[in-house]
């Protein structure tokens, strides 16, 4: 599995999201892809490469600036995603150097993995009942859980997530309920001939019981049952690396994420 299909997924995720709002602002521009939702969570304005860079550091450092022209006409703060896949050696080398430049911080790496399809479980995982978002508590669910596994405030999340039309698409979200209680999420998206594995999130009092994984692989097979698709592709964060290798995936690729100061 080619590592551009993390990118386009992710891309794709991104636009699908910022689509249907009234603020939305998505766009290709100088070989920009622009995938803005107009909000104050600035991971969700988004600029991405629209193809890969071969002219090393001098072609990133112009596309950076069209990105940067393109959100300061409009007062937005923003976020740069690189795909080291999307970057020549040269432009791998000054890509920290070129987004300071135009006030962007790195902000995380993220180890772009893949998998054909999963690996059994090793362990015995717990029971839960497994609900599609749509409604208000569903929605309302999985921003707060969200909220407090990536840390950032309720307002951005529910900012995105509230909006009933996000839930009407391609993007499906998913809250598993124990007890009665909301304890943890995943969404997907199915694009570039995968499944995007997204938000997968445990709320820090229920972890290592096995609900991430669990809710991880029943969100996988009911996507993949709509879509005939069983490949799928996700971003590890530290917290989640080991789980995903054990799972079947294997890191193929990063993800730089700048944002503007």
């Amino acid at each position: 599995m080619s590592p551009a299909a993390v990118d386009l997924n992710l891309r794709e995720c991104f636009r699908t999201i910022a689509r249907d709002r009234p603020t939305a602002d998505v766009r290709e521009i100088g070989g920009v892809s622009i995938a803005s939702a107009g909000a104050e969570f600035q991971m969700f304005n988004a600029a991405f490469l629209g193809s890969p860079i071969v002219g090393g550091a001098a072609e990133l450092e112009r596309r950076i600036a069209t990105a940067s022209v393109h959100f300061r006409a409009r007062a937005q703060s923003w976020a740069l995603w690189l795909g080291e896949g999307h970057l020549d050696r040269a432009a791998r080398r000054a890509a920290r150097t070129a987004a300071s430049r135009y006030g962007l911080r790195l902000s995380t790496e993220l180890p772009g993995m893949v998998a054909p399809s999963l690996a059994p479980a090793r362990r015995k995982l717990p029971p839960f009942v497994l609900r599609r978002v749509g409604d208000a508590a569903t929605r309302l669910a999985f921003c707060d859980i969200g909220s407090a596994c990536f840390h950032v405030p309720v307002r951005w999340f529910r900012e995105i997530f509230l909006i009933d039309a996000v839930w009407h698409g391609d993007f499906r979200g998913y809250v598993a309920y124990a007890g009665g209680e909301p304890v943890a999420t995943a969404a997907t998206l199915p694009a570039a001939g995968v499944v995007g594995i997204y938000n997968v999130a445990t709320l820090p009092l229920q972890r290592g019981k096995g609900y991430g994984e669990a809710i991880l692989r029943e969100a996988l097979s009911d996507t993949t049952a709509a879509t005939g698709l069983t490949a799928s592709i996700l971003q590890a964060t530290p917290d989640g690396f080991s789980l995903y290798a054990h799972m079947g995936y294997r890191a193929v690729t990063s993800v730089q994420v700048f944002v503007s100061s």
